[in-house]
């Protein structure tokens, strides 16, 4: 079959890249990144947190234990923590002479407050399912904070150490998503929406100092763009290159550092599992059977990524390739639909956002989707704010395009309610017994088994993994090659002598 493609380097990308300016001097003093979305607001722990984690955690935000970029738990705000026997105990013991950028101190009640806030009613914190299983808060004297658990859960301190649950000063809460307030090494000076946000030093920061004392944070939407910002020296760093065809011409130029590394984004084609014809399985499958995964990566992001089975990287420790269970095959795709009904085929609304991703992917999508008489409608959704509403929130849509880039995520399935609409009493109980797990090998088994009921259940097309494509300027120490966090952690950046 003819895929169907949109023009990508090429002649576009030399008139782009001659256009540019010359590369601005060196400043050791400062760095720019790059992003692809500008976030609705700078508080991570409100809404959906991954565009404000990019700016702010680490840089201002920081949270009883961290990730580090090895994907491990390290201690923060926290210098130790027991845990229980049984498991339904934590007890954290708190760093000392910690003051938020307000100059208010850091103490067990600032976390109380914090965990609190996570889990009230009126939280609106994107993964506040995550610490649900804390079921009581104490903070006994100012260096003691004692969390109590109603039952197992073996992936709360990973979950501490995100974005999300960030500690917040009670006075700033309300603020925070324009003028945060954070204990980290660098606060914000201005935030200049549809541009930028710049950041500069902290001189009250608890720990070492930055190597640099100015950040910038630019917001780039456009992969061209992004990648012409970089040669004209708009921006030093763009973690994350959204333009994968224009990666391969940074590898080979002196002036750049260019690095293809571990991702934790997997793109889905979510489906409205509560919707007719989604609602049955066959048709799912029939779907899934229906792409050509690897062209699909081919064609979307020039080859760089990984087809997918499951709601899993290749970048977590726990991912199985399933891809196998329901490969491109268009004939077999045609008879599930005919066996459920749909021997015609049939039509859906296809609302995706306008991200290059997704429209790319919708586009080949629709293509393949049409040999087996199945014709998909693509309505384009600004994101995020249309998107987040309509689909996230709402739940008013047949099928859609995004990327989940939050690490060990497996657990939205579970979710109710969740945009996916997917009810599936068997894979709420196998994510109980992960909670319960005693073990690291019982959590690994517990999460293979997991990958395995979507992989055969298909809540949403489970289409590829995403690389991390970092590209930086040469000379540049520190920058993040894998991405265990979606983060832009600048703590650690510094200029090379």
């Amino acid at each position: 079959m003819t895929i169907p493609h949109r023009p990508l380097a090429g002649a576009c990308l030399a008139i782009i890249l001659s256009a540019t300016a010359p590369a601005r001097a060196q400043d050791a003093d400062a760095v720019t990144f790059a992003q692809s979305v500008e976030p609705q607001g700078l508080d991570p722990t409100v809404s959906s947190p991954v565009a404000a984690g990019q700016v702010t955690w680490q840089n201002v935000f920081e949270g009883l234990v961290a990730m580090d970029r090895d994907g491990r738990i390290v201690p923060q705000l926290a210098t130790e923590w027991a845990i229980a026997d049984d498991g339904l105990t934590y007890t954290f013991t708190l760093r000392d002479g910690v003051i938020f950028q307000n100059g208010k101190a850091f103490d067990s009640a600032t976390a109380k407050f914090t965990i609190e806030r996570i889990l009230s009613e009126t939280s609106t914190n994107g993964q506040k399912a995550n610490y649900t299983a804390i079921a009581d808060v104490q903070a006994p004297d100012p260096a003691t904070l004692i969390l109590t658990l109603s039952e197992r859960n073996a992936d709360l301190l990973y979950w501490l150490g995100h974005p999300a649950a960030v500690m917040v000063e009670p006075s700033s809460a309300e603020t925070n998503g324009t003028a945060p307030v954070g204990t980290g090494p660098f606060k914000v000076d201005e935030w200049r929406k549809g541009d930028r946000v710049i950041m500069s030093a902290w001189d009250g920061y608890w720990g070492e100092a930055p190597a640099i004392s100015r950040v910038t944070a630019r917001f780039i939407g456009d992969a061209q763009a992004q990648a012409a910002a970089l040669q004209s020296g708009q921006v030093d760093i763009v973690g994350d290159l959204s333009a994968p065809e224009l990666f391969d011409q940074f590898t080979t130029d002196p002036a750049f550092t260019a690095v293809a590394g571990a991702g934790e984004m997997e793109v889905v084609a979510g489906m409205n599992n509560d919707r007719p014809p989604f609602d049955d399985p066959r048709v799912r499958q029939a779907l899934m059977m229906a792409i050509d995964r690897p062209d699909l990566v081919q064609v979307v992001s020039a080859g760089q990524g990984t087809p997918i089975g499951s709601h899993f990287s290749p970048a977590n420790p726990f991912y199985q390739d399933l891809t196998a269970l329901f490969p491109y095959d268009p004939e077999k795709a045609k008879a599930l639909l005919a066996e459920a009904g749909h021997a015609e085929g049939f039509s859906f609304d296809f609302k995706v956002p306008n991200r290059d991703y997704a429209q790319r992917s919708a586009e080949i999508l629709q293509a393949f989707f049409a040999q087996v008489g199945v014709t998909a409608n693509i309505q384009t959704s600004d994101f995020p704010a249309a998107w987040i509403q309509d689909v996230f929130t709402d739940r008013n849509y047949d099928m859609t395009i995004i990327g989940h880039a939050e690490p060990l995520d497996i657990g939205i399935y579970a979710r109710d309610p969740y945009y996916f609409n997917y009810d599936s009493p068997a894979f709420r109980d196998q994510m109980a017994t992960i909670a319960a797990a005693t073990s690291e090998e019982e959590r690994a088994a517990g999460y293979q088994a997991a990958q395995d009921m979507l992989a055969r259940d298909l809540p949403a097309l489970f289409l590829f993994s995403y690389p991390k494509l970092g590209v930086w300027k040469a000379g540049l120490e520190g920058v993040w090659e894998n991405g265990p966090v979606p983060a832009n952690d600048m703590t650690d950046i510094r200029w090379s002598q």
